[in-house]
């Protein structure tokens, strides 16, 4: 290690989320524990995040890079007002937008590499999670930098363009996930690519082009206090609960929801919860057509003390997904002793162990697979119980954040140990 930078220095980390509310996907939750459980190792962290912002630890300080926040809850996809332009910044934003692409990663690297370099004597390194742009490659030539890659988003835009209706609902999502290319380009320039599972390094290095020998595994974890199981609820017989956050194909909710209209067709009186929001598309549209909205109810923008409840009076949670790079419901849901049904996408597999034994598998895309699985699991109660306590335990032996947050640290150092980023550090006054 440098001087003054030894192998049990504490470090200054500047961490940055383009999207990290904790209840916008995994990426706001890797935000929100990752960098609470850097500062429970004695590190020191500062958020740099977008909307939505993340909502942290008190111990951990954020900076809004505000953006024009075209995608907001309320009116996604709109157009900015004149006088909402506040710098060349928002300008970059919206003329990429208007070309059909997603804007998000390209302005936020931008303004993430103006501020930051005012700042870098005050940091010894950037982590930035998952956004990529150019911004971020320009950044790492003045410090030293390392990026979390969850999973490869051209797997999002593959499915997607599968799940178009026609040629150019295919050309329109083409374009609109071209972003994935700079990404991939800014990948391969970073000396250290920081990923959650072995099946995503093999996806990332096949789909984007980035060499084995820049990647790491680091697999995320949950917090086995938080997240165990609750005495003194009981679970409702036939219910469910998944986690939607995004009306997305990736994500299997049309699977799922074909799963249940199979079975309430057969005579079982299931129900589901979901958590994420009602957002009109093809899920609202499926919902109605096969006339389950008295048995669905979505829930959102509540406390994790709450999810872990919700888990608690379910007698199956389901992971529906096509492809999932890691996917932090599956082991909350597994932490809380919650029986998992959960398909073969991507790294699942992987990380929900052998079917029968800490999971309950079934086909990816398969809506029949699906119901099947679902009957199955809830005419065996003994099963579920078996499953539930085995896929908890399966958990805590494998994951959780501070080892998350340890093997992240070990990363850092050796990042920082590299040539190049000594000379970085020393141009920057931190050594």
């Amino acid at each position: 290690m440098p001087a003054g930078l030894d192998a049990d220095a504490p470090l200054r980390i500047a961490y940055l989320t383009y999207r990290g509310k904790p209840h916008v996907g995994g990426q706001g939750i890797y935000t929100r524990h990752l960098t609470k459980a850097l500062c429970d190792l004695g590190h020191s962290v500062e958020v740099f995040g977008g909307q939505p912002y993340p909502v942290l630890d008190e111990r951990v300080p954020l900076t809004e890079l505000r953006s024009l926040d075209l995608f907001n809850d309320h009116y996604p996809g709109r157009f900015p007002a004149f006088w909402e332009f506040k710098s060349r910044y928002d300008f970059l934003e919206t003329a990429v937008f208007s070309t059909g692409v997603f804007p998000e990663p390209l302005a936020f690297s931008a303004r993430a590499n103006h501020h930051l370099s005012k700042r870098l004597g005050e940091f010894d390194l950037v982590h930035d999670n998952q956004c990529l742009g150019w911004g971020i490659a320009r950044l790492e030539q003045k410090i030293p930098t390392i990026v979390t890659l969850h999973h490869p988003i051209t797997r999002d835009r593959m499915l997607e363009m599968a799940a178009a209706p026609n040629a150019y609902r295919r050309w329109s999502i083409g374009r609109w996930y071209s972003f994935v290319r700079m990404q991939g380009k800014v990948a391969s320039r970073m000396p250290r690519v920081v990923v959650v599972s072995e099946n995503s390094i093999q996806d990332i290095h096949t789909d984007m082009g980035v060499d084995l020998d820049r990647m790491r595994l680091v697999p995320v974890g949950v917090d086995p206090e938080l997240f165990g199981p609750l005495d003194g609820i009981a679970r409702r017989p036939g219910h469910l609960i998944t986690t939607a956050s995004a009306d997305v194909a990736l994500k299997g909710l049309a699977y799922l929801l074909e799963a249940m209209a199979k079975l309430r067709a057969d005579g079982r009186a299931v129900t589901l919860t979901i958590i994420g929001r009602p957002k009109p598309g093809k899920s609202m549209d499926l919902i109605e057509r096969y006339g389950l909205r008295d048995s669905i109810e979505f829930v959102s923008g509540v406390s994790d003390e709450r999810i872990v409840e919700l888990y608690a009076e379910a007698e199956l949670a389901v992971v529906p997904s096509l492809y999932e790079g890691f996917s932090l419901p599956a082991i909350e849901a597994m932490c809380s002793g919650t029986p998992l049904v959960a398909t073969d996408g991507g790294a699942l597999p992987e990380v929900t162990g052998v079917d029968g034994e800490t999971v309950f598998r079934c086909t990816a895309g398969d809506a029949g697979s699906l119901a099947a699985t679902i009957a199955s699991a809830l005419d065996a109660p003994d099963r579920r119980e078996a499953v539930g306590a085995a896929g908890r335990q399966r958990v805590l032996e494998r994951w959780t954040w501070r080892r998350c947050a340890e093997l992240t640290v070990d990363q850092y150092r050796e990042v920082l140990a590299m040539p190049q980023n000594i000379e970085k550090l020393r141009r920057n006054g931190r050594i």
